[in-house]
């Protein structure tokens, strides 16, 4: 089976534009699916019908679904958004509208079948129309259009000495498609996910309403849409905490054998003071030590890994993060040393990188800009995201780590496991999480061919089946579900409030089709 990394590029680029070509050839999107009065509106000239449009917006970055929108609206003002969704609700039969950011996920989530998408990222070239991002130094808050990037958001807010405290690894994510779902990271045990470090939003309902809300005011709105995956409303504008910006880090890389021993450290370090960014990950002895997201390891480094690998089998790589700026560059060292003082990782196996704060927040992007030059990024991406209780944890890591992964020896992404803890979310909002103190997100990033993505597919349904077997109840993160029995399960205890949000927000079913959670009631 053709590994991805030893299929030429060209090919690759080749294969997935006459893929992609294919499927628009047989399912050329169709004008005539949308009411004929759609012409009349003053929208209709932001409409694209062109095979670029309707091929951008039929996929994402998974490479596995694609939908074939009837159309694409290419907004430069708010109103756009506020005018096509109010006419698909007068319609006798409304069509369905999705809002598509950077294209990040990877199940088809914001996409849209004979509807409409609206391409949020044709407002960053509109800025002036829109909200853009201002910056309230006498707030410590900015005001950013749910069509930015947070790439863009980093670099707006350091220019006045500050920066939002929450982060997701990948900063080529719009503001409002991380909201939409929680957006975290290893800064998340201490500040909160994404969604607990917003003030106010401004969204434009499934009714095609423009509300502003916060805790204070339209308060219901405000904690449906955070973690709504885009079933309430679109945000526009996220009105985001922001603290006194780092301008480096030390970042520590310590390797243990055993999954019991990494986890207890893990679960300490977050209880402890001085920590600002902790995660987790994997290394199994048939993939290299370096990986396209993290290339930590100097060469030497990397075979010193490879031998303890041929060992154990699997290592487990914990990296801490200690922030500093010109009055802590004398004190940080020391800091460090506290931090690992009675860790108990492998003697001797302990790495450290001082970077400046930007380029370990943008990491991820050095990984992507290696792999896009090699044809390795429009690839299939069959994620699997999952929150698990840290009392199975251990079961986790034995089922899953080691007697499916690791034996089966078919994944080569990465393979992420780091602790969270649930007292910094706010149950009021719509994402769910595991009902126990601290959680654990494990994220299996597996990257395949088109011709063995389903052999991953079919391993994450192994993964599932044998969480449910085991009486594991965790929650997937970015959620994929087939039935309406499933949906229920996952929300659990706010199923009923989630249905009535959507009968009070989206009462037509009209938003965000691709996740597919109404389609079944």
């Amino acid at each position: 089976m053709a590994s991805p990394s030893l299929i030429p590029a060209h090919f690759i680029v080749f294969f997935v534009v006459s893929r992609l070509m294919s499927i628009l050839g047989n399912l050329r999107p169709s004008k005539n699916s949308l009411p004929c009065e759609i012409d009349s509106l003053g929208v209709h000239a932001k409409l694209r019908y062109d095979l670029d449009a309707i091929g951008l917006a039929s996929t994402d970055y998974g490479n596995i679904v694609h939908e074939i929108p009837s159309a694409v609206l290419y907004p430069t003002s708010i109103d756009d958004i506020i005018e096509l969704i109010k006419f698909s609700n007068e319609c006798p039969l409304p069509f369905n509208v999705a809002a598509r950011g950077h294209g990040h996920s990877v199940r088809g989530q914001a996409m849209a079948h004979d509807g409409v998408v609206v391409n949020m990222l044709s407002l960053k070239k509109h800025y002036k129309n829109g909200n853009g991002i201002r910056v309230s130094t006498s707030g410590n808050y900015a005001d950013v259009g749910g069509e930015q990037l947070w790439i863009d958001v980093l670099n707006a807010t350091l220019e006045h000495g500050l920066a939002p405290l929450s982060w997701t690894d990948y900063l080529y994510l719009t503001v409002g498609g991380t909201l939409s779902n929680a957006g975290f990271s290893g800064q998340t045990f201490l500040y909160g996910p994404q969604i607990s470090n917003v003030l106010e939003l401004d969204v434009i309902t499934g009714k095609g309403d423009f509300m502003t809300c916060s805790k204070d005011q339209n308060s219901e709105l405000f904690y449906a849409v955070l973690g709504g995956l885009g079933l309430f409303g679109i945000i526009t504008r996220a009105r985001i905490v922001l603290a006194k910006a780092p301008k480096r880090v030390k970042w520590v890389r310590m390797i243990y054998s055993d999954f019991s021993i990494f986890t207890r450290d893990q679960e300490h370090l977050i209880s402890t003071k001085g920590l600002e960014y902790l995660e987790g990950s994997l290394l199994m002895d048939y993939t290299p030590a370096n990986n396209w997201r993290s290339s930590f390891f100097s060469p030497s480094n990397e075979s010193q890994i490879i031998s303890l690998l041929k060992k154990h089998g699997i290592l487990y790589c914990l990296d801490v993060v200690k922030y500093y700026d010109d009055e802590t560059t004398n004190s940080v060292d020391k800091d460090v040393q506290m931090l690992q003082e009675g860790l108990n990782f492998i003697p001797g196996f302990t790495f450290m990188r001082d970077e400046t704060y930007v380029d370990f927040l943008n990491r991820v992007r050095r990984g992507e800009i290696t792999l896009k030059s090699k044809g390795l990024w429009d690839v299939p991406n069959p994620w699997l995201n999952l929150l698990v209780p840290k009392s199975r944890i251990l079961d986790f890591n034995a089922g899953v780590f080691v007697d499916i992964i690791h034996r089966q020896k078919k994944t080569t992404g990465p393979l992420l496991v780091f602790p969270l803890t649930k007292i910094v979310w706010d149950d009021k909002m719509s994402a769910v999480v595991p009902d126990e103190d601290i959680f654990y997100s494990v994220g299996l990033l597996h990257s395949g061919s088109f011709n063995d993505w389903q052999d991953l597919d079919n391993q994450n349904n192994e993964i599932l089946e044998f969480c449910d077997r085991a009486g594991i109840k965790m929650k997937q993160y970015l959620p994929h579900y087939k039935s309406k029995e499933e949906w229920i399960k996952h929300f659990g205890p706010k199923w009923n409030t989630f249905q009535e949000r959507k009968a009070q927000f989206d009462p037509r079913m009209i938003l965000s089709p691709g996740q597919n959670i109404f389609n079944y009631v």
